[in-house]
């Protein structure tokens, strides 16, 4: 089990390096959203000739990065693979949060409260890939759980009530 050493005072301190209970759920979350997204996709597969190519960039994008959330988050930290992976993921992030800024179908054509996330995650990303080259694990760790739990899992969430095309391909 891979553990950070630092110092609290005059004496070593250990944290683990180990999925948490959080992650887990977090890891659960992505799972379940992935498997809600391929599900309506399924389902909607009669219409996607209505939906708009910059739809689509968004919609494959945000699944690479739902799809590599559990990977990242229960696999070994640290190794190639979960610095490779993380690039990807970060890439799509930052994709995704980009390709909303082009999406305004809701209400009046518009930007809606979402965009309020897409430009936190724009800033937010790359601080967070920035923590990892730089070593600062903490909070490197916190800021993936913070765009888990925001830009994917409350995000995703709310791609399908709302009168929203993947709730009506998954509940329609």
């Amino acid at each position: 089990m891979a553990t950070i050493v630092g110092t609290a005072g005059d004496r070593p301190m250990r944290r683990s390096l180990a999925p948490d209970l959080y992650e887990r759920v977090l890891s659960g979350g992505a799972i379940a959203l992935l498997l809600a997204v391929l599900a309506a996709l399924w389902r909607g597969r009669a219409q996607f000739g209505q939906v708009p190519a910059m739809v689509w960039l968004h919609l494959a994008t945000i699944t690479i990065a739902v799809a590599l959330t559990p990977v990242l988050l229960l696999g070994r930290r640290g190794a190639l693979r979960h610095r490779t992976l993380g690039t990807i993921w970060v890439a799509a992030m930052l994709a995704t949060a980009a390709s909303s800024f082009f999406i305004r179908l809701i209400g009046n054509g518009g930007f809606s409260l979402i965009h309020l996330l897409s430009a936190y995650t724009l800033v937010q990303v790359p601080l967070l890939w920035w923590f990892a080259r730089t070593h600062q694990v903490d909070r490197h760790r916190r800021s993936v759980r913070a765009l888990v739990t925001g830009a994917l899992l409350v995000a995703g969430f709310f791609t399908f009530p709302f009168d929203r095309m993947l709730g009506h391909w998954l509940f329609g």
